[in-house]
């Protein structure tokens, strides 16, 4: 059984962003500029924005967080997202989700020029995708696709299962696992309400398991030789911890990795890779490499 380690994988990667950025500033170019605007006090969101900011740091970038009480008007976040796409500095920028209720997150989504949409939320993102045209890719289906062609996962032609439909994950996987450029699988999705979920699992050669629901991928359900993704991370309470909790994948990590070719650990797995993913398309923003 192999380990992929998508944190050294991610820190490799952002090594090799940094030296690409130091070379075009080194020929007078423009240093990459990531904004990300940030929403009350929840703390996933405070730690996943404080990484994207080390990791700007790490890759050269100049880094700017916006933030904003929890209470904000949607009218206020919007003209905030309209600054930033007038702004010629900035070459990509996020809004981190979720976003409080009284506020409609595809709104916000819809409002982002999707030539600085580096989270690749943007229905013009989401689209391009779907039939194959340069985009900016979500980060965490970005982050896997890498994973798996860094640690020589073979895909084409191999049977993958996706383990949940969200938008932000299980939709655009399964969409680039199935392109010929990209994945090049057969692939299926599975989720709470499939009938045969368990058989489909147990006939898959990649299992990519983002349902949100911690150690719901058992051992029964994965044969062997397998290839597994676990993209979850929920929160479970743990008082042998200093924070009070840990972080827990869909995949019964300690049953499953044994039968496993590959399998990711949690964290350490996806986690990094998304983040490093978002830096990746950043670049890409800033070299204008999709849109003009």
């Amino acid at each position: 059984m192999t380990l992929i380690d998508g944190k050294a994988t991610a820190a490799a990667i952002k090594q090799e962003i940094a030296e690409e950025v130091r070379a075009i500033i080194a020929q007078g170019g423009k240093q990459p500029h990531l904004a990300a605007i940030l929403v009350g006090h929840d703390g996933g969101s405070e730690t996943y924005v404080k990484n994207k900011v080390i990791a700007c740091e790490a890759c050269g970038f100049k880094s700017t967080l916006i933030r904003f009480e929890d209470d904000v008007t949607e009218e206020a976040l919007l003209d905030q997202v309209a600054q930033l796409n007038a702004d010629d500095d900035v070459d990509g920028f996020i809004v981190q989700l979720p976003l409080p209720r009284h506020i409609d997150e595809q709104k916000v989504i819809m409002a982002i020029d999707y030539r600085k949409d580096v989270d690749g939320f943007h229905p013009v993102n989401v689209g391009r995708m779907a039939i194959g045209l340069p985009c900016f890719v979500s980060a965490t289906p970005l982050g896997i696709l890498t994973l798996l062609r860094r640690y020589g996962v073979q895909t084409s032609g191999k049977k993958c299962v996706i383990l949940g439909r969200s938008n932000i994950v299980g939709k655009p996987m399964a969409q680039l696992m199935m392109q010929k450029n990209y994945g090049d699988s057969t692939v299926t999705v599975c989720h709470s309400h499939s009938a045969t979920l368990k058989e489909e699992c147990r006939q898959a050669d990649i299992i990519i398991a983002a349902i949100g629901q911690p150690d719901f991928v058992t051992a029964d359900m994965v044969r062997e030789g397998a290839v597994v993704i676990d993209v979850g991370t929920t929160r479970v309470p743990d008082a042998t911890r200093k924070s009070g909790y840990r972080l827990n994948g869909d995949v019964k990590f300690d049953e499953v990795a044994p039968k496993c070719a590959m399998i990711t650990p949690v964290p350490g797995g996806v986690g990094p890779m998304t983040i490093c993913s978002l830096m990746t398309n950043t670049l890409a923003a800033a070299k204008k490499k999709y849109y003009i």
